[in-house]
């Protein structure tokens, strides 16, 4: 019984391996996955459009001349008031497709996204800034985005009857919260006073196609936002604060997702003033993500290893034990490599295959060779077919705890009562005092 349970002690350091093993091909993928995204381009967020206006600002500077006369100075500077839009509407088509390289995959697109809506700020008011200030004709319309580089063409917004080209513009990145993202951001030219008048909303309407990978989302800027994104992808799953609000989104032929947003269901107002946040945090969308669980599966089965090989190593006592058939440590320490094996088989073959057909293959391929095994050390075929549909029950027990979620404790409990019950029940015709 020591030699037994100090093999299976020392069989737990290449299972501990086996995990490892299963770390470094995740990251691997992950590091693939990123690199293909990387080229194609990375996740897409858009912000905007939003109405930016300067404003003057002055203040005191107190000198004192070399006579020690105090003398004061008047400052004047720019800060730049912010204002998102009234109605904002959204209408994004998104076109998926598959890229590979070797065995991994990950799921990029083109997209095309119409914004329309209006901005109304003929009722701004603010104490702190005199109206006089506020330089209405330096006005100018800014765009954010997560991804330019995957951006197809020429972005512009029509603006009351003029339209207004987007050019990209250095601005200093702060360092990011959790859950931000950073953004780059883009600038029309000076606003035409005909088609910017603050006595009447202005409407605008603009489109913007760019290639992106994962996930698509959008920051809810407008004091209503209706937003529609719709694809043929079938894996997808919504992200952000915000789900759709359509029962029939998800269909046999892909998704026609909406959404509607009010300003007062996120914490953040319609006017910002000298700086504009991320607000990234709060963004809605569709991820795309391809969903590869194999190693996360695997994982979870390589924890039950100290389970499968204990019982295994149990079992072949308790037959040992009962039949008086003499089993070398030597023999132990092969079935357990053997249990173990099943590990390296199950990562190797899910990678080029689904988690089911990898699981019974090897599952399949162990238990006939333990078996096999076991016939030439039991001499016979009863207490190896005992051995075969033991291992079986558990590699099927295993299985279905992995696949389970909400209930994986429950079963998980009940199946080990039951195998302990068991045990006890063969364990009792034992006499230990004459072992």
């Amino acid at each position: 019984m020591f030699v037994i349970g100090f093999l299976t002690l020392i069989l737990l350091i290449p299972l501990f391996m086996v995990q490892e093993l299963i770390k470094e091909r995740s990251q691997r993928q992950e590091s693939v996955v990123s690199e293909i995204n990387d080229k194609w381009g990375d996740e897409v967020v858009l912000y905007g459009p939003v109405l930016k206006i300067p404003y003057r600002t002055y203040s005191e500077k107190h000198i004192t001349n070399s006579k020690k006369e105090l003398t004061t100075e008047s400052i004047e500077a720019l800060k730049y008031l912010y204002f998102f839009p009234h109605q904002l509407k959204i209408h994004s088509v998104v076109d998926p497709e598959i890229k590979k390289r070797g065995i991994y995959q990950t799921a990029v697109y083109k997209s095309k996204t119409d914004l329309s809506g209006n901005f109304s700020i003929s009722d701004y008011q603010n104490e702190d800034i005199s109206e006089k200030d506020i330089l209405w004709d330096k006005a100018r319309i800014i765009f954010k985005t997560s991804n330019l580089k995957g951006v197809n063409n020429e972005i512009y917004i029509q603006l009351g009857n003029s339209s207004y080209t987007f050019k990209s513009k250095y601005e200093e990145h702060n360092q990011l919260r959790p859950n931000e993202q950073e953004l780059f951001l883009m600038e029309s030219g000076i606003l035409k006073e005909s088609d910017f008048l603050k006595e009447k909303s202005v409407e605008f309407k603009m489109e913007v196609s760019v290639n992106g990978s994962s996930e698509i989302s959008f920051v809810p800027i407008g004091k209503t936002t209706e937003a529609e994104i719709i694809s043929d992808w079938k894996t997808s799953s919504f992200k952000g604060n915000f789900l759709p609000y359509n029962e029939d989104k998800i269909t046999d032929s892909g998704f026609k997702a909406k959404w509607k947003i009010l300003d007062i269901n996120r914490p953040f107002p319609q006017v910002f003033n000298n700086n504009l946040p991320r607000l990234t945090e709060y963004a809605f969308g569709v991820n795309f993500m391809i969903p590869v669980d194999e190693y996360q599966k695997s994982e979870r089965a390589t924890k039950y290893g100290f389970l499968v090989i204990g019982l295994t190593f149990l079992l072949f006592f308790l037959i040992q034990t009962l039949s008086k058939i003499p089993i070398h440590p030597f023999q132990y320490l092969m079935i357990g490599l053997g249990l173990v094996m099943f590990y390296t088989l199950l990562i190797s073959i899910s990678e080029h295959s689904s988690f089911l057909k990898a699981y019974l293959i090897a599952g399949i391929s162990v238990l006939l060779m333990i078996s096999l095994y076991s016939k030439s050390i039991l001499k016979g075929w009863k207490f190896p077919i005992f051995i075969g549909l033991s291992l079986f029950a558990l590699y099927s027990f295993i299985f279905i705890i992995i696949q389970l979620e909400s209930y994986a404790l429950l079963v998980g409990s009940i199946g080990l009562f039951l195998i302990l019950a068991g045990v006890m029940y063969v364990s009792r015709k034992i006499d230990w005092d004459h072992q």
